[in-house]
């Protein structure tokens, strides 16, 4: 009899784990999407994600958007059972890099003069545009790029002075964040949304 329930209690958890491994155990791969972008979103406005690990995340989640879209396409519309167990296998290594990313000792720091500030609340743009769906991975990975290319040049010009910034280091890279922040403006407004 002892034996027959452990039979009954195994067959009865390896039935619960199948659409778990299929994204079926109540969160869609729609809102797994999302759930991701929130941590990454999160990540981004606590400084836990420096510009360059957000960019790489964001071109996985834009590589698996397309890999979705391409098996949507070829099954009218729908995804099959192996698709799905393929998107979850697939979703679970990013959530995996997420978590890595975000508690790896790689962490934002943008000072507290006027040019840190800026590239805090530029960074907070972003966020809540991927927060939001207002920035779709592959946009949120453009502009992470030019963010981190905007702090690379921080750096250089810092450590070529001493650490500090000349008044046309400044100016320079004053008119790079301008250009930056009309970027995010563009592309949080374009009217492409989603994840």
């Amino acid at each position: 009899m002892r034996i027959n329930r452990l039979v009954v209690g195994s067959v009865f958890a390896a039935a619960l784990c199948v659409p778990m491994a299929f994204g079926q155990s109540g969160t869609t791969i729609e809102q797994r999407k999302q759930n991701q972008q929130d941590r990454i979103a999160n990540g981004v406005q606590s400084g836990q994600l420096t510009a360059g690990e957000t960019k790489n995340l964001e071109r996985k989640e834009a590589g698996l958007n397309r890999e979705e879209h391409n098996m949507r396409a070829a099954d009218n519309g729908k995804l099959t059972t192996a698709d799905r167990a393929k998107l979850t296998q697939q979703q679970n290594h990013l959530s995996n890099q997420i978590y890595r990313d975000k508690h790896n000792a790689a962490t934002a720091h943008y000072g507290n003069n006027e040019i840190g500030q800026r590239r805090q609340n530029q960074q907070n743009r972003i966020a809540q545009g991927i927060r939001s769906g207002q920035l779709r991975p592959g946009e949120a990975a453009n502009l992470e790029k030019k963010e981190q290319g905007v702090n690379r040049e921080v750096a250089g010009m810092r450590q070529a002075n001493g650490g500090k910034l000349t008044n046309a280091d400044r100016k320079a890279v004053n008119q790079q964040q301008n250009k930056l922040s009309n970027q995010i403006y563009d592309k949080k407004h374009n009217g492409k949304t989603g994840y």
